[in-house]
């Protein structure tokens, strides 16, 4: 009966040490799975931040950009009409013979044609010019994109390195925890050994004093 009763004990014992283990377990193991859960969604957020505003300002940028290179071919286009007007008209002038007030308003046309020449070359200039602040702004766009990848991949590196450590820590808390029951199960086990040995000899004692059976009785409850 005292052996089945410290065994009960004994598989208790285990039963509540394995039950603590895998509580502790599974509690770090959730915490673990928390805390990388929340690292992903920060740095899976912010990377999506950092790409739709670059793709919205490189969008914006390629759109500006294709604008105002229509706009220069269409000047360039005029431009050349225009250059090829006045030729044709210089062309035509010298051979004029109409009378004087008809190459009078033929002049004053031509001088309102070159004057519209002018003012769509001095737009063309201004649109160049306006094309190359928008390339610099575009080239100082993808120089910040690129400083950002880095970043993020640092800070990739910085999350894989905690994860690692995270996961060498829960293995050292399972071997700590696996070595602590080995000790308590070798602590139970010579304490079962000296039980048996107090046990036999109690047995030895009261049977080599021959007492009778009320006073044997009375000994066995008390010693029990």
């Amino acid at each position: 009966e005292m052996e089945a009763k410290y065994t009960r004990k004994m598989q208790a014992l285990r039963d509540e040490m394995d039950l603590r283990r895998k509580t502790e377990i599974h509690e770090l193991e959730e915490r673990k799975n928390t805390q990388i859960s929340e690292l992903m969604g920060n740095h899976e957020g912010a990377f999506g931040a950092i790409k739709n505003y670059y793709n919205d300002i490189t969008a914006k940028n390629l759109t500006l950009i294709n604008l105002l290179k229509e706009q220069v071919e269409e000047l360039k286009k005029k431009e050349a009409v225009l250059e090829k007007e006045k030729a044709d008209v210089l062309r035509q002038n010298k051979g004029l013979t109409e009378p004087l007030q008809e190459a009078q308003e033929l002049v004053a046309e031509l001088q309102k044609k070159l004057v519209h020449y002018y003012r769509d070359k001095e737009a063309l200039m201004n649109s160049k010019a306006h094309l190359k602040i928008t390339q610099k702004e575009l080239k100082d766009l993808q120089w910040e994109h690129e400083v950002l990848e880095q970043r993020f991949s640092k800070v990739q590196a910085e999350r894989d390195e905690l994860y690692h450590k995270f996961t060498k820590a829960i293995n050292e808390v399972q071997q700590k925890t696996g070595f602590k029951n080995l000790l308590l199960e070798r602590k139970l086990q010579g304490l079962l050994s000296l039980l048996e040995q107090k046990e036999v000899e109690l047995s030895e004692v009261i049977a080599a004093s021959n007492l009778d059976p009320s006073a044997l009785s009375l000994v066995s409850h008390k010693l029990e």
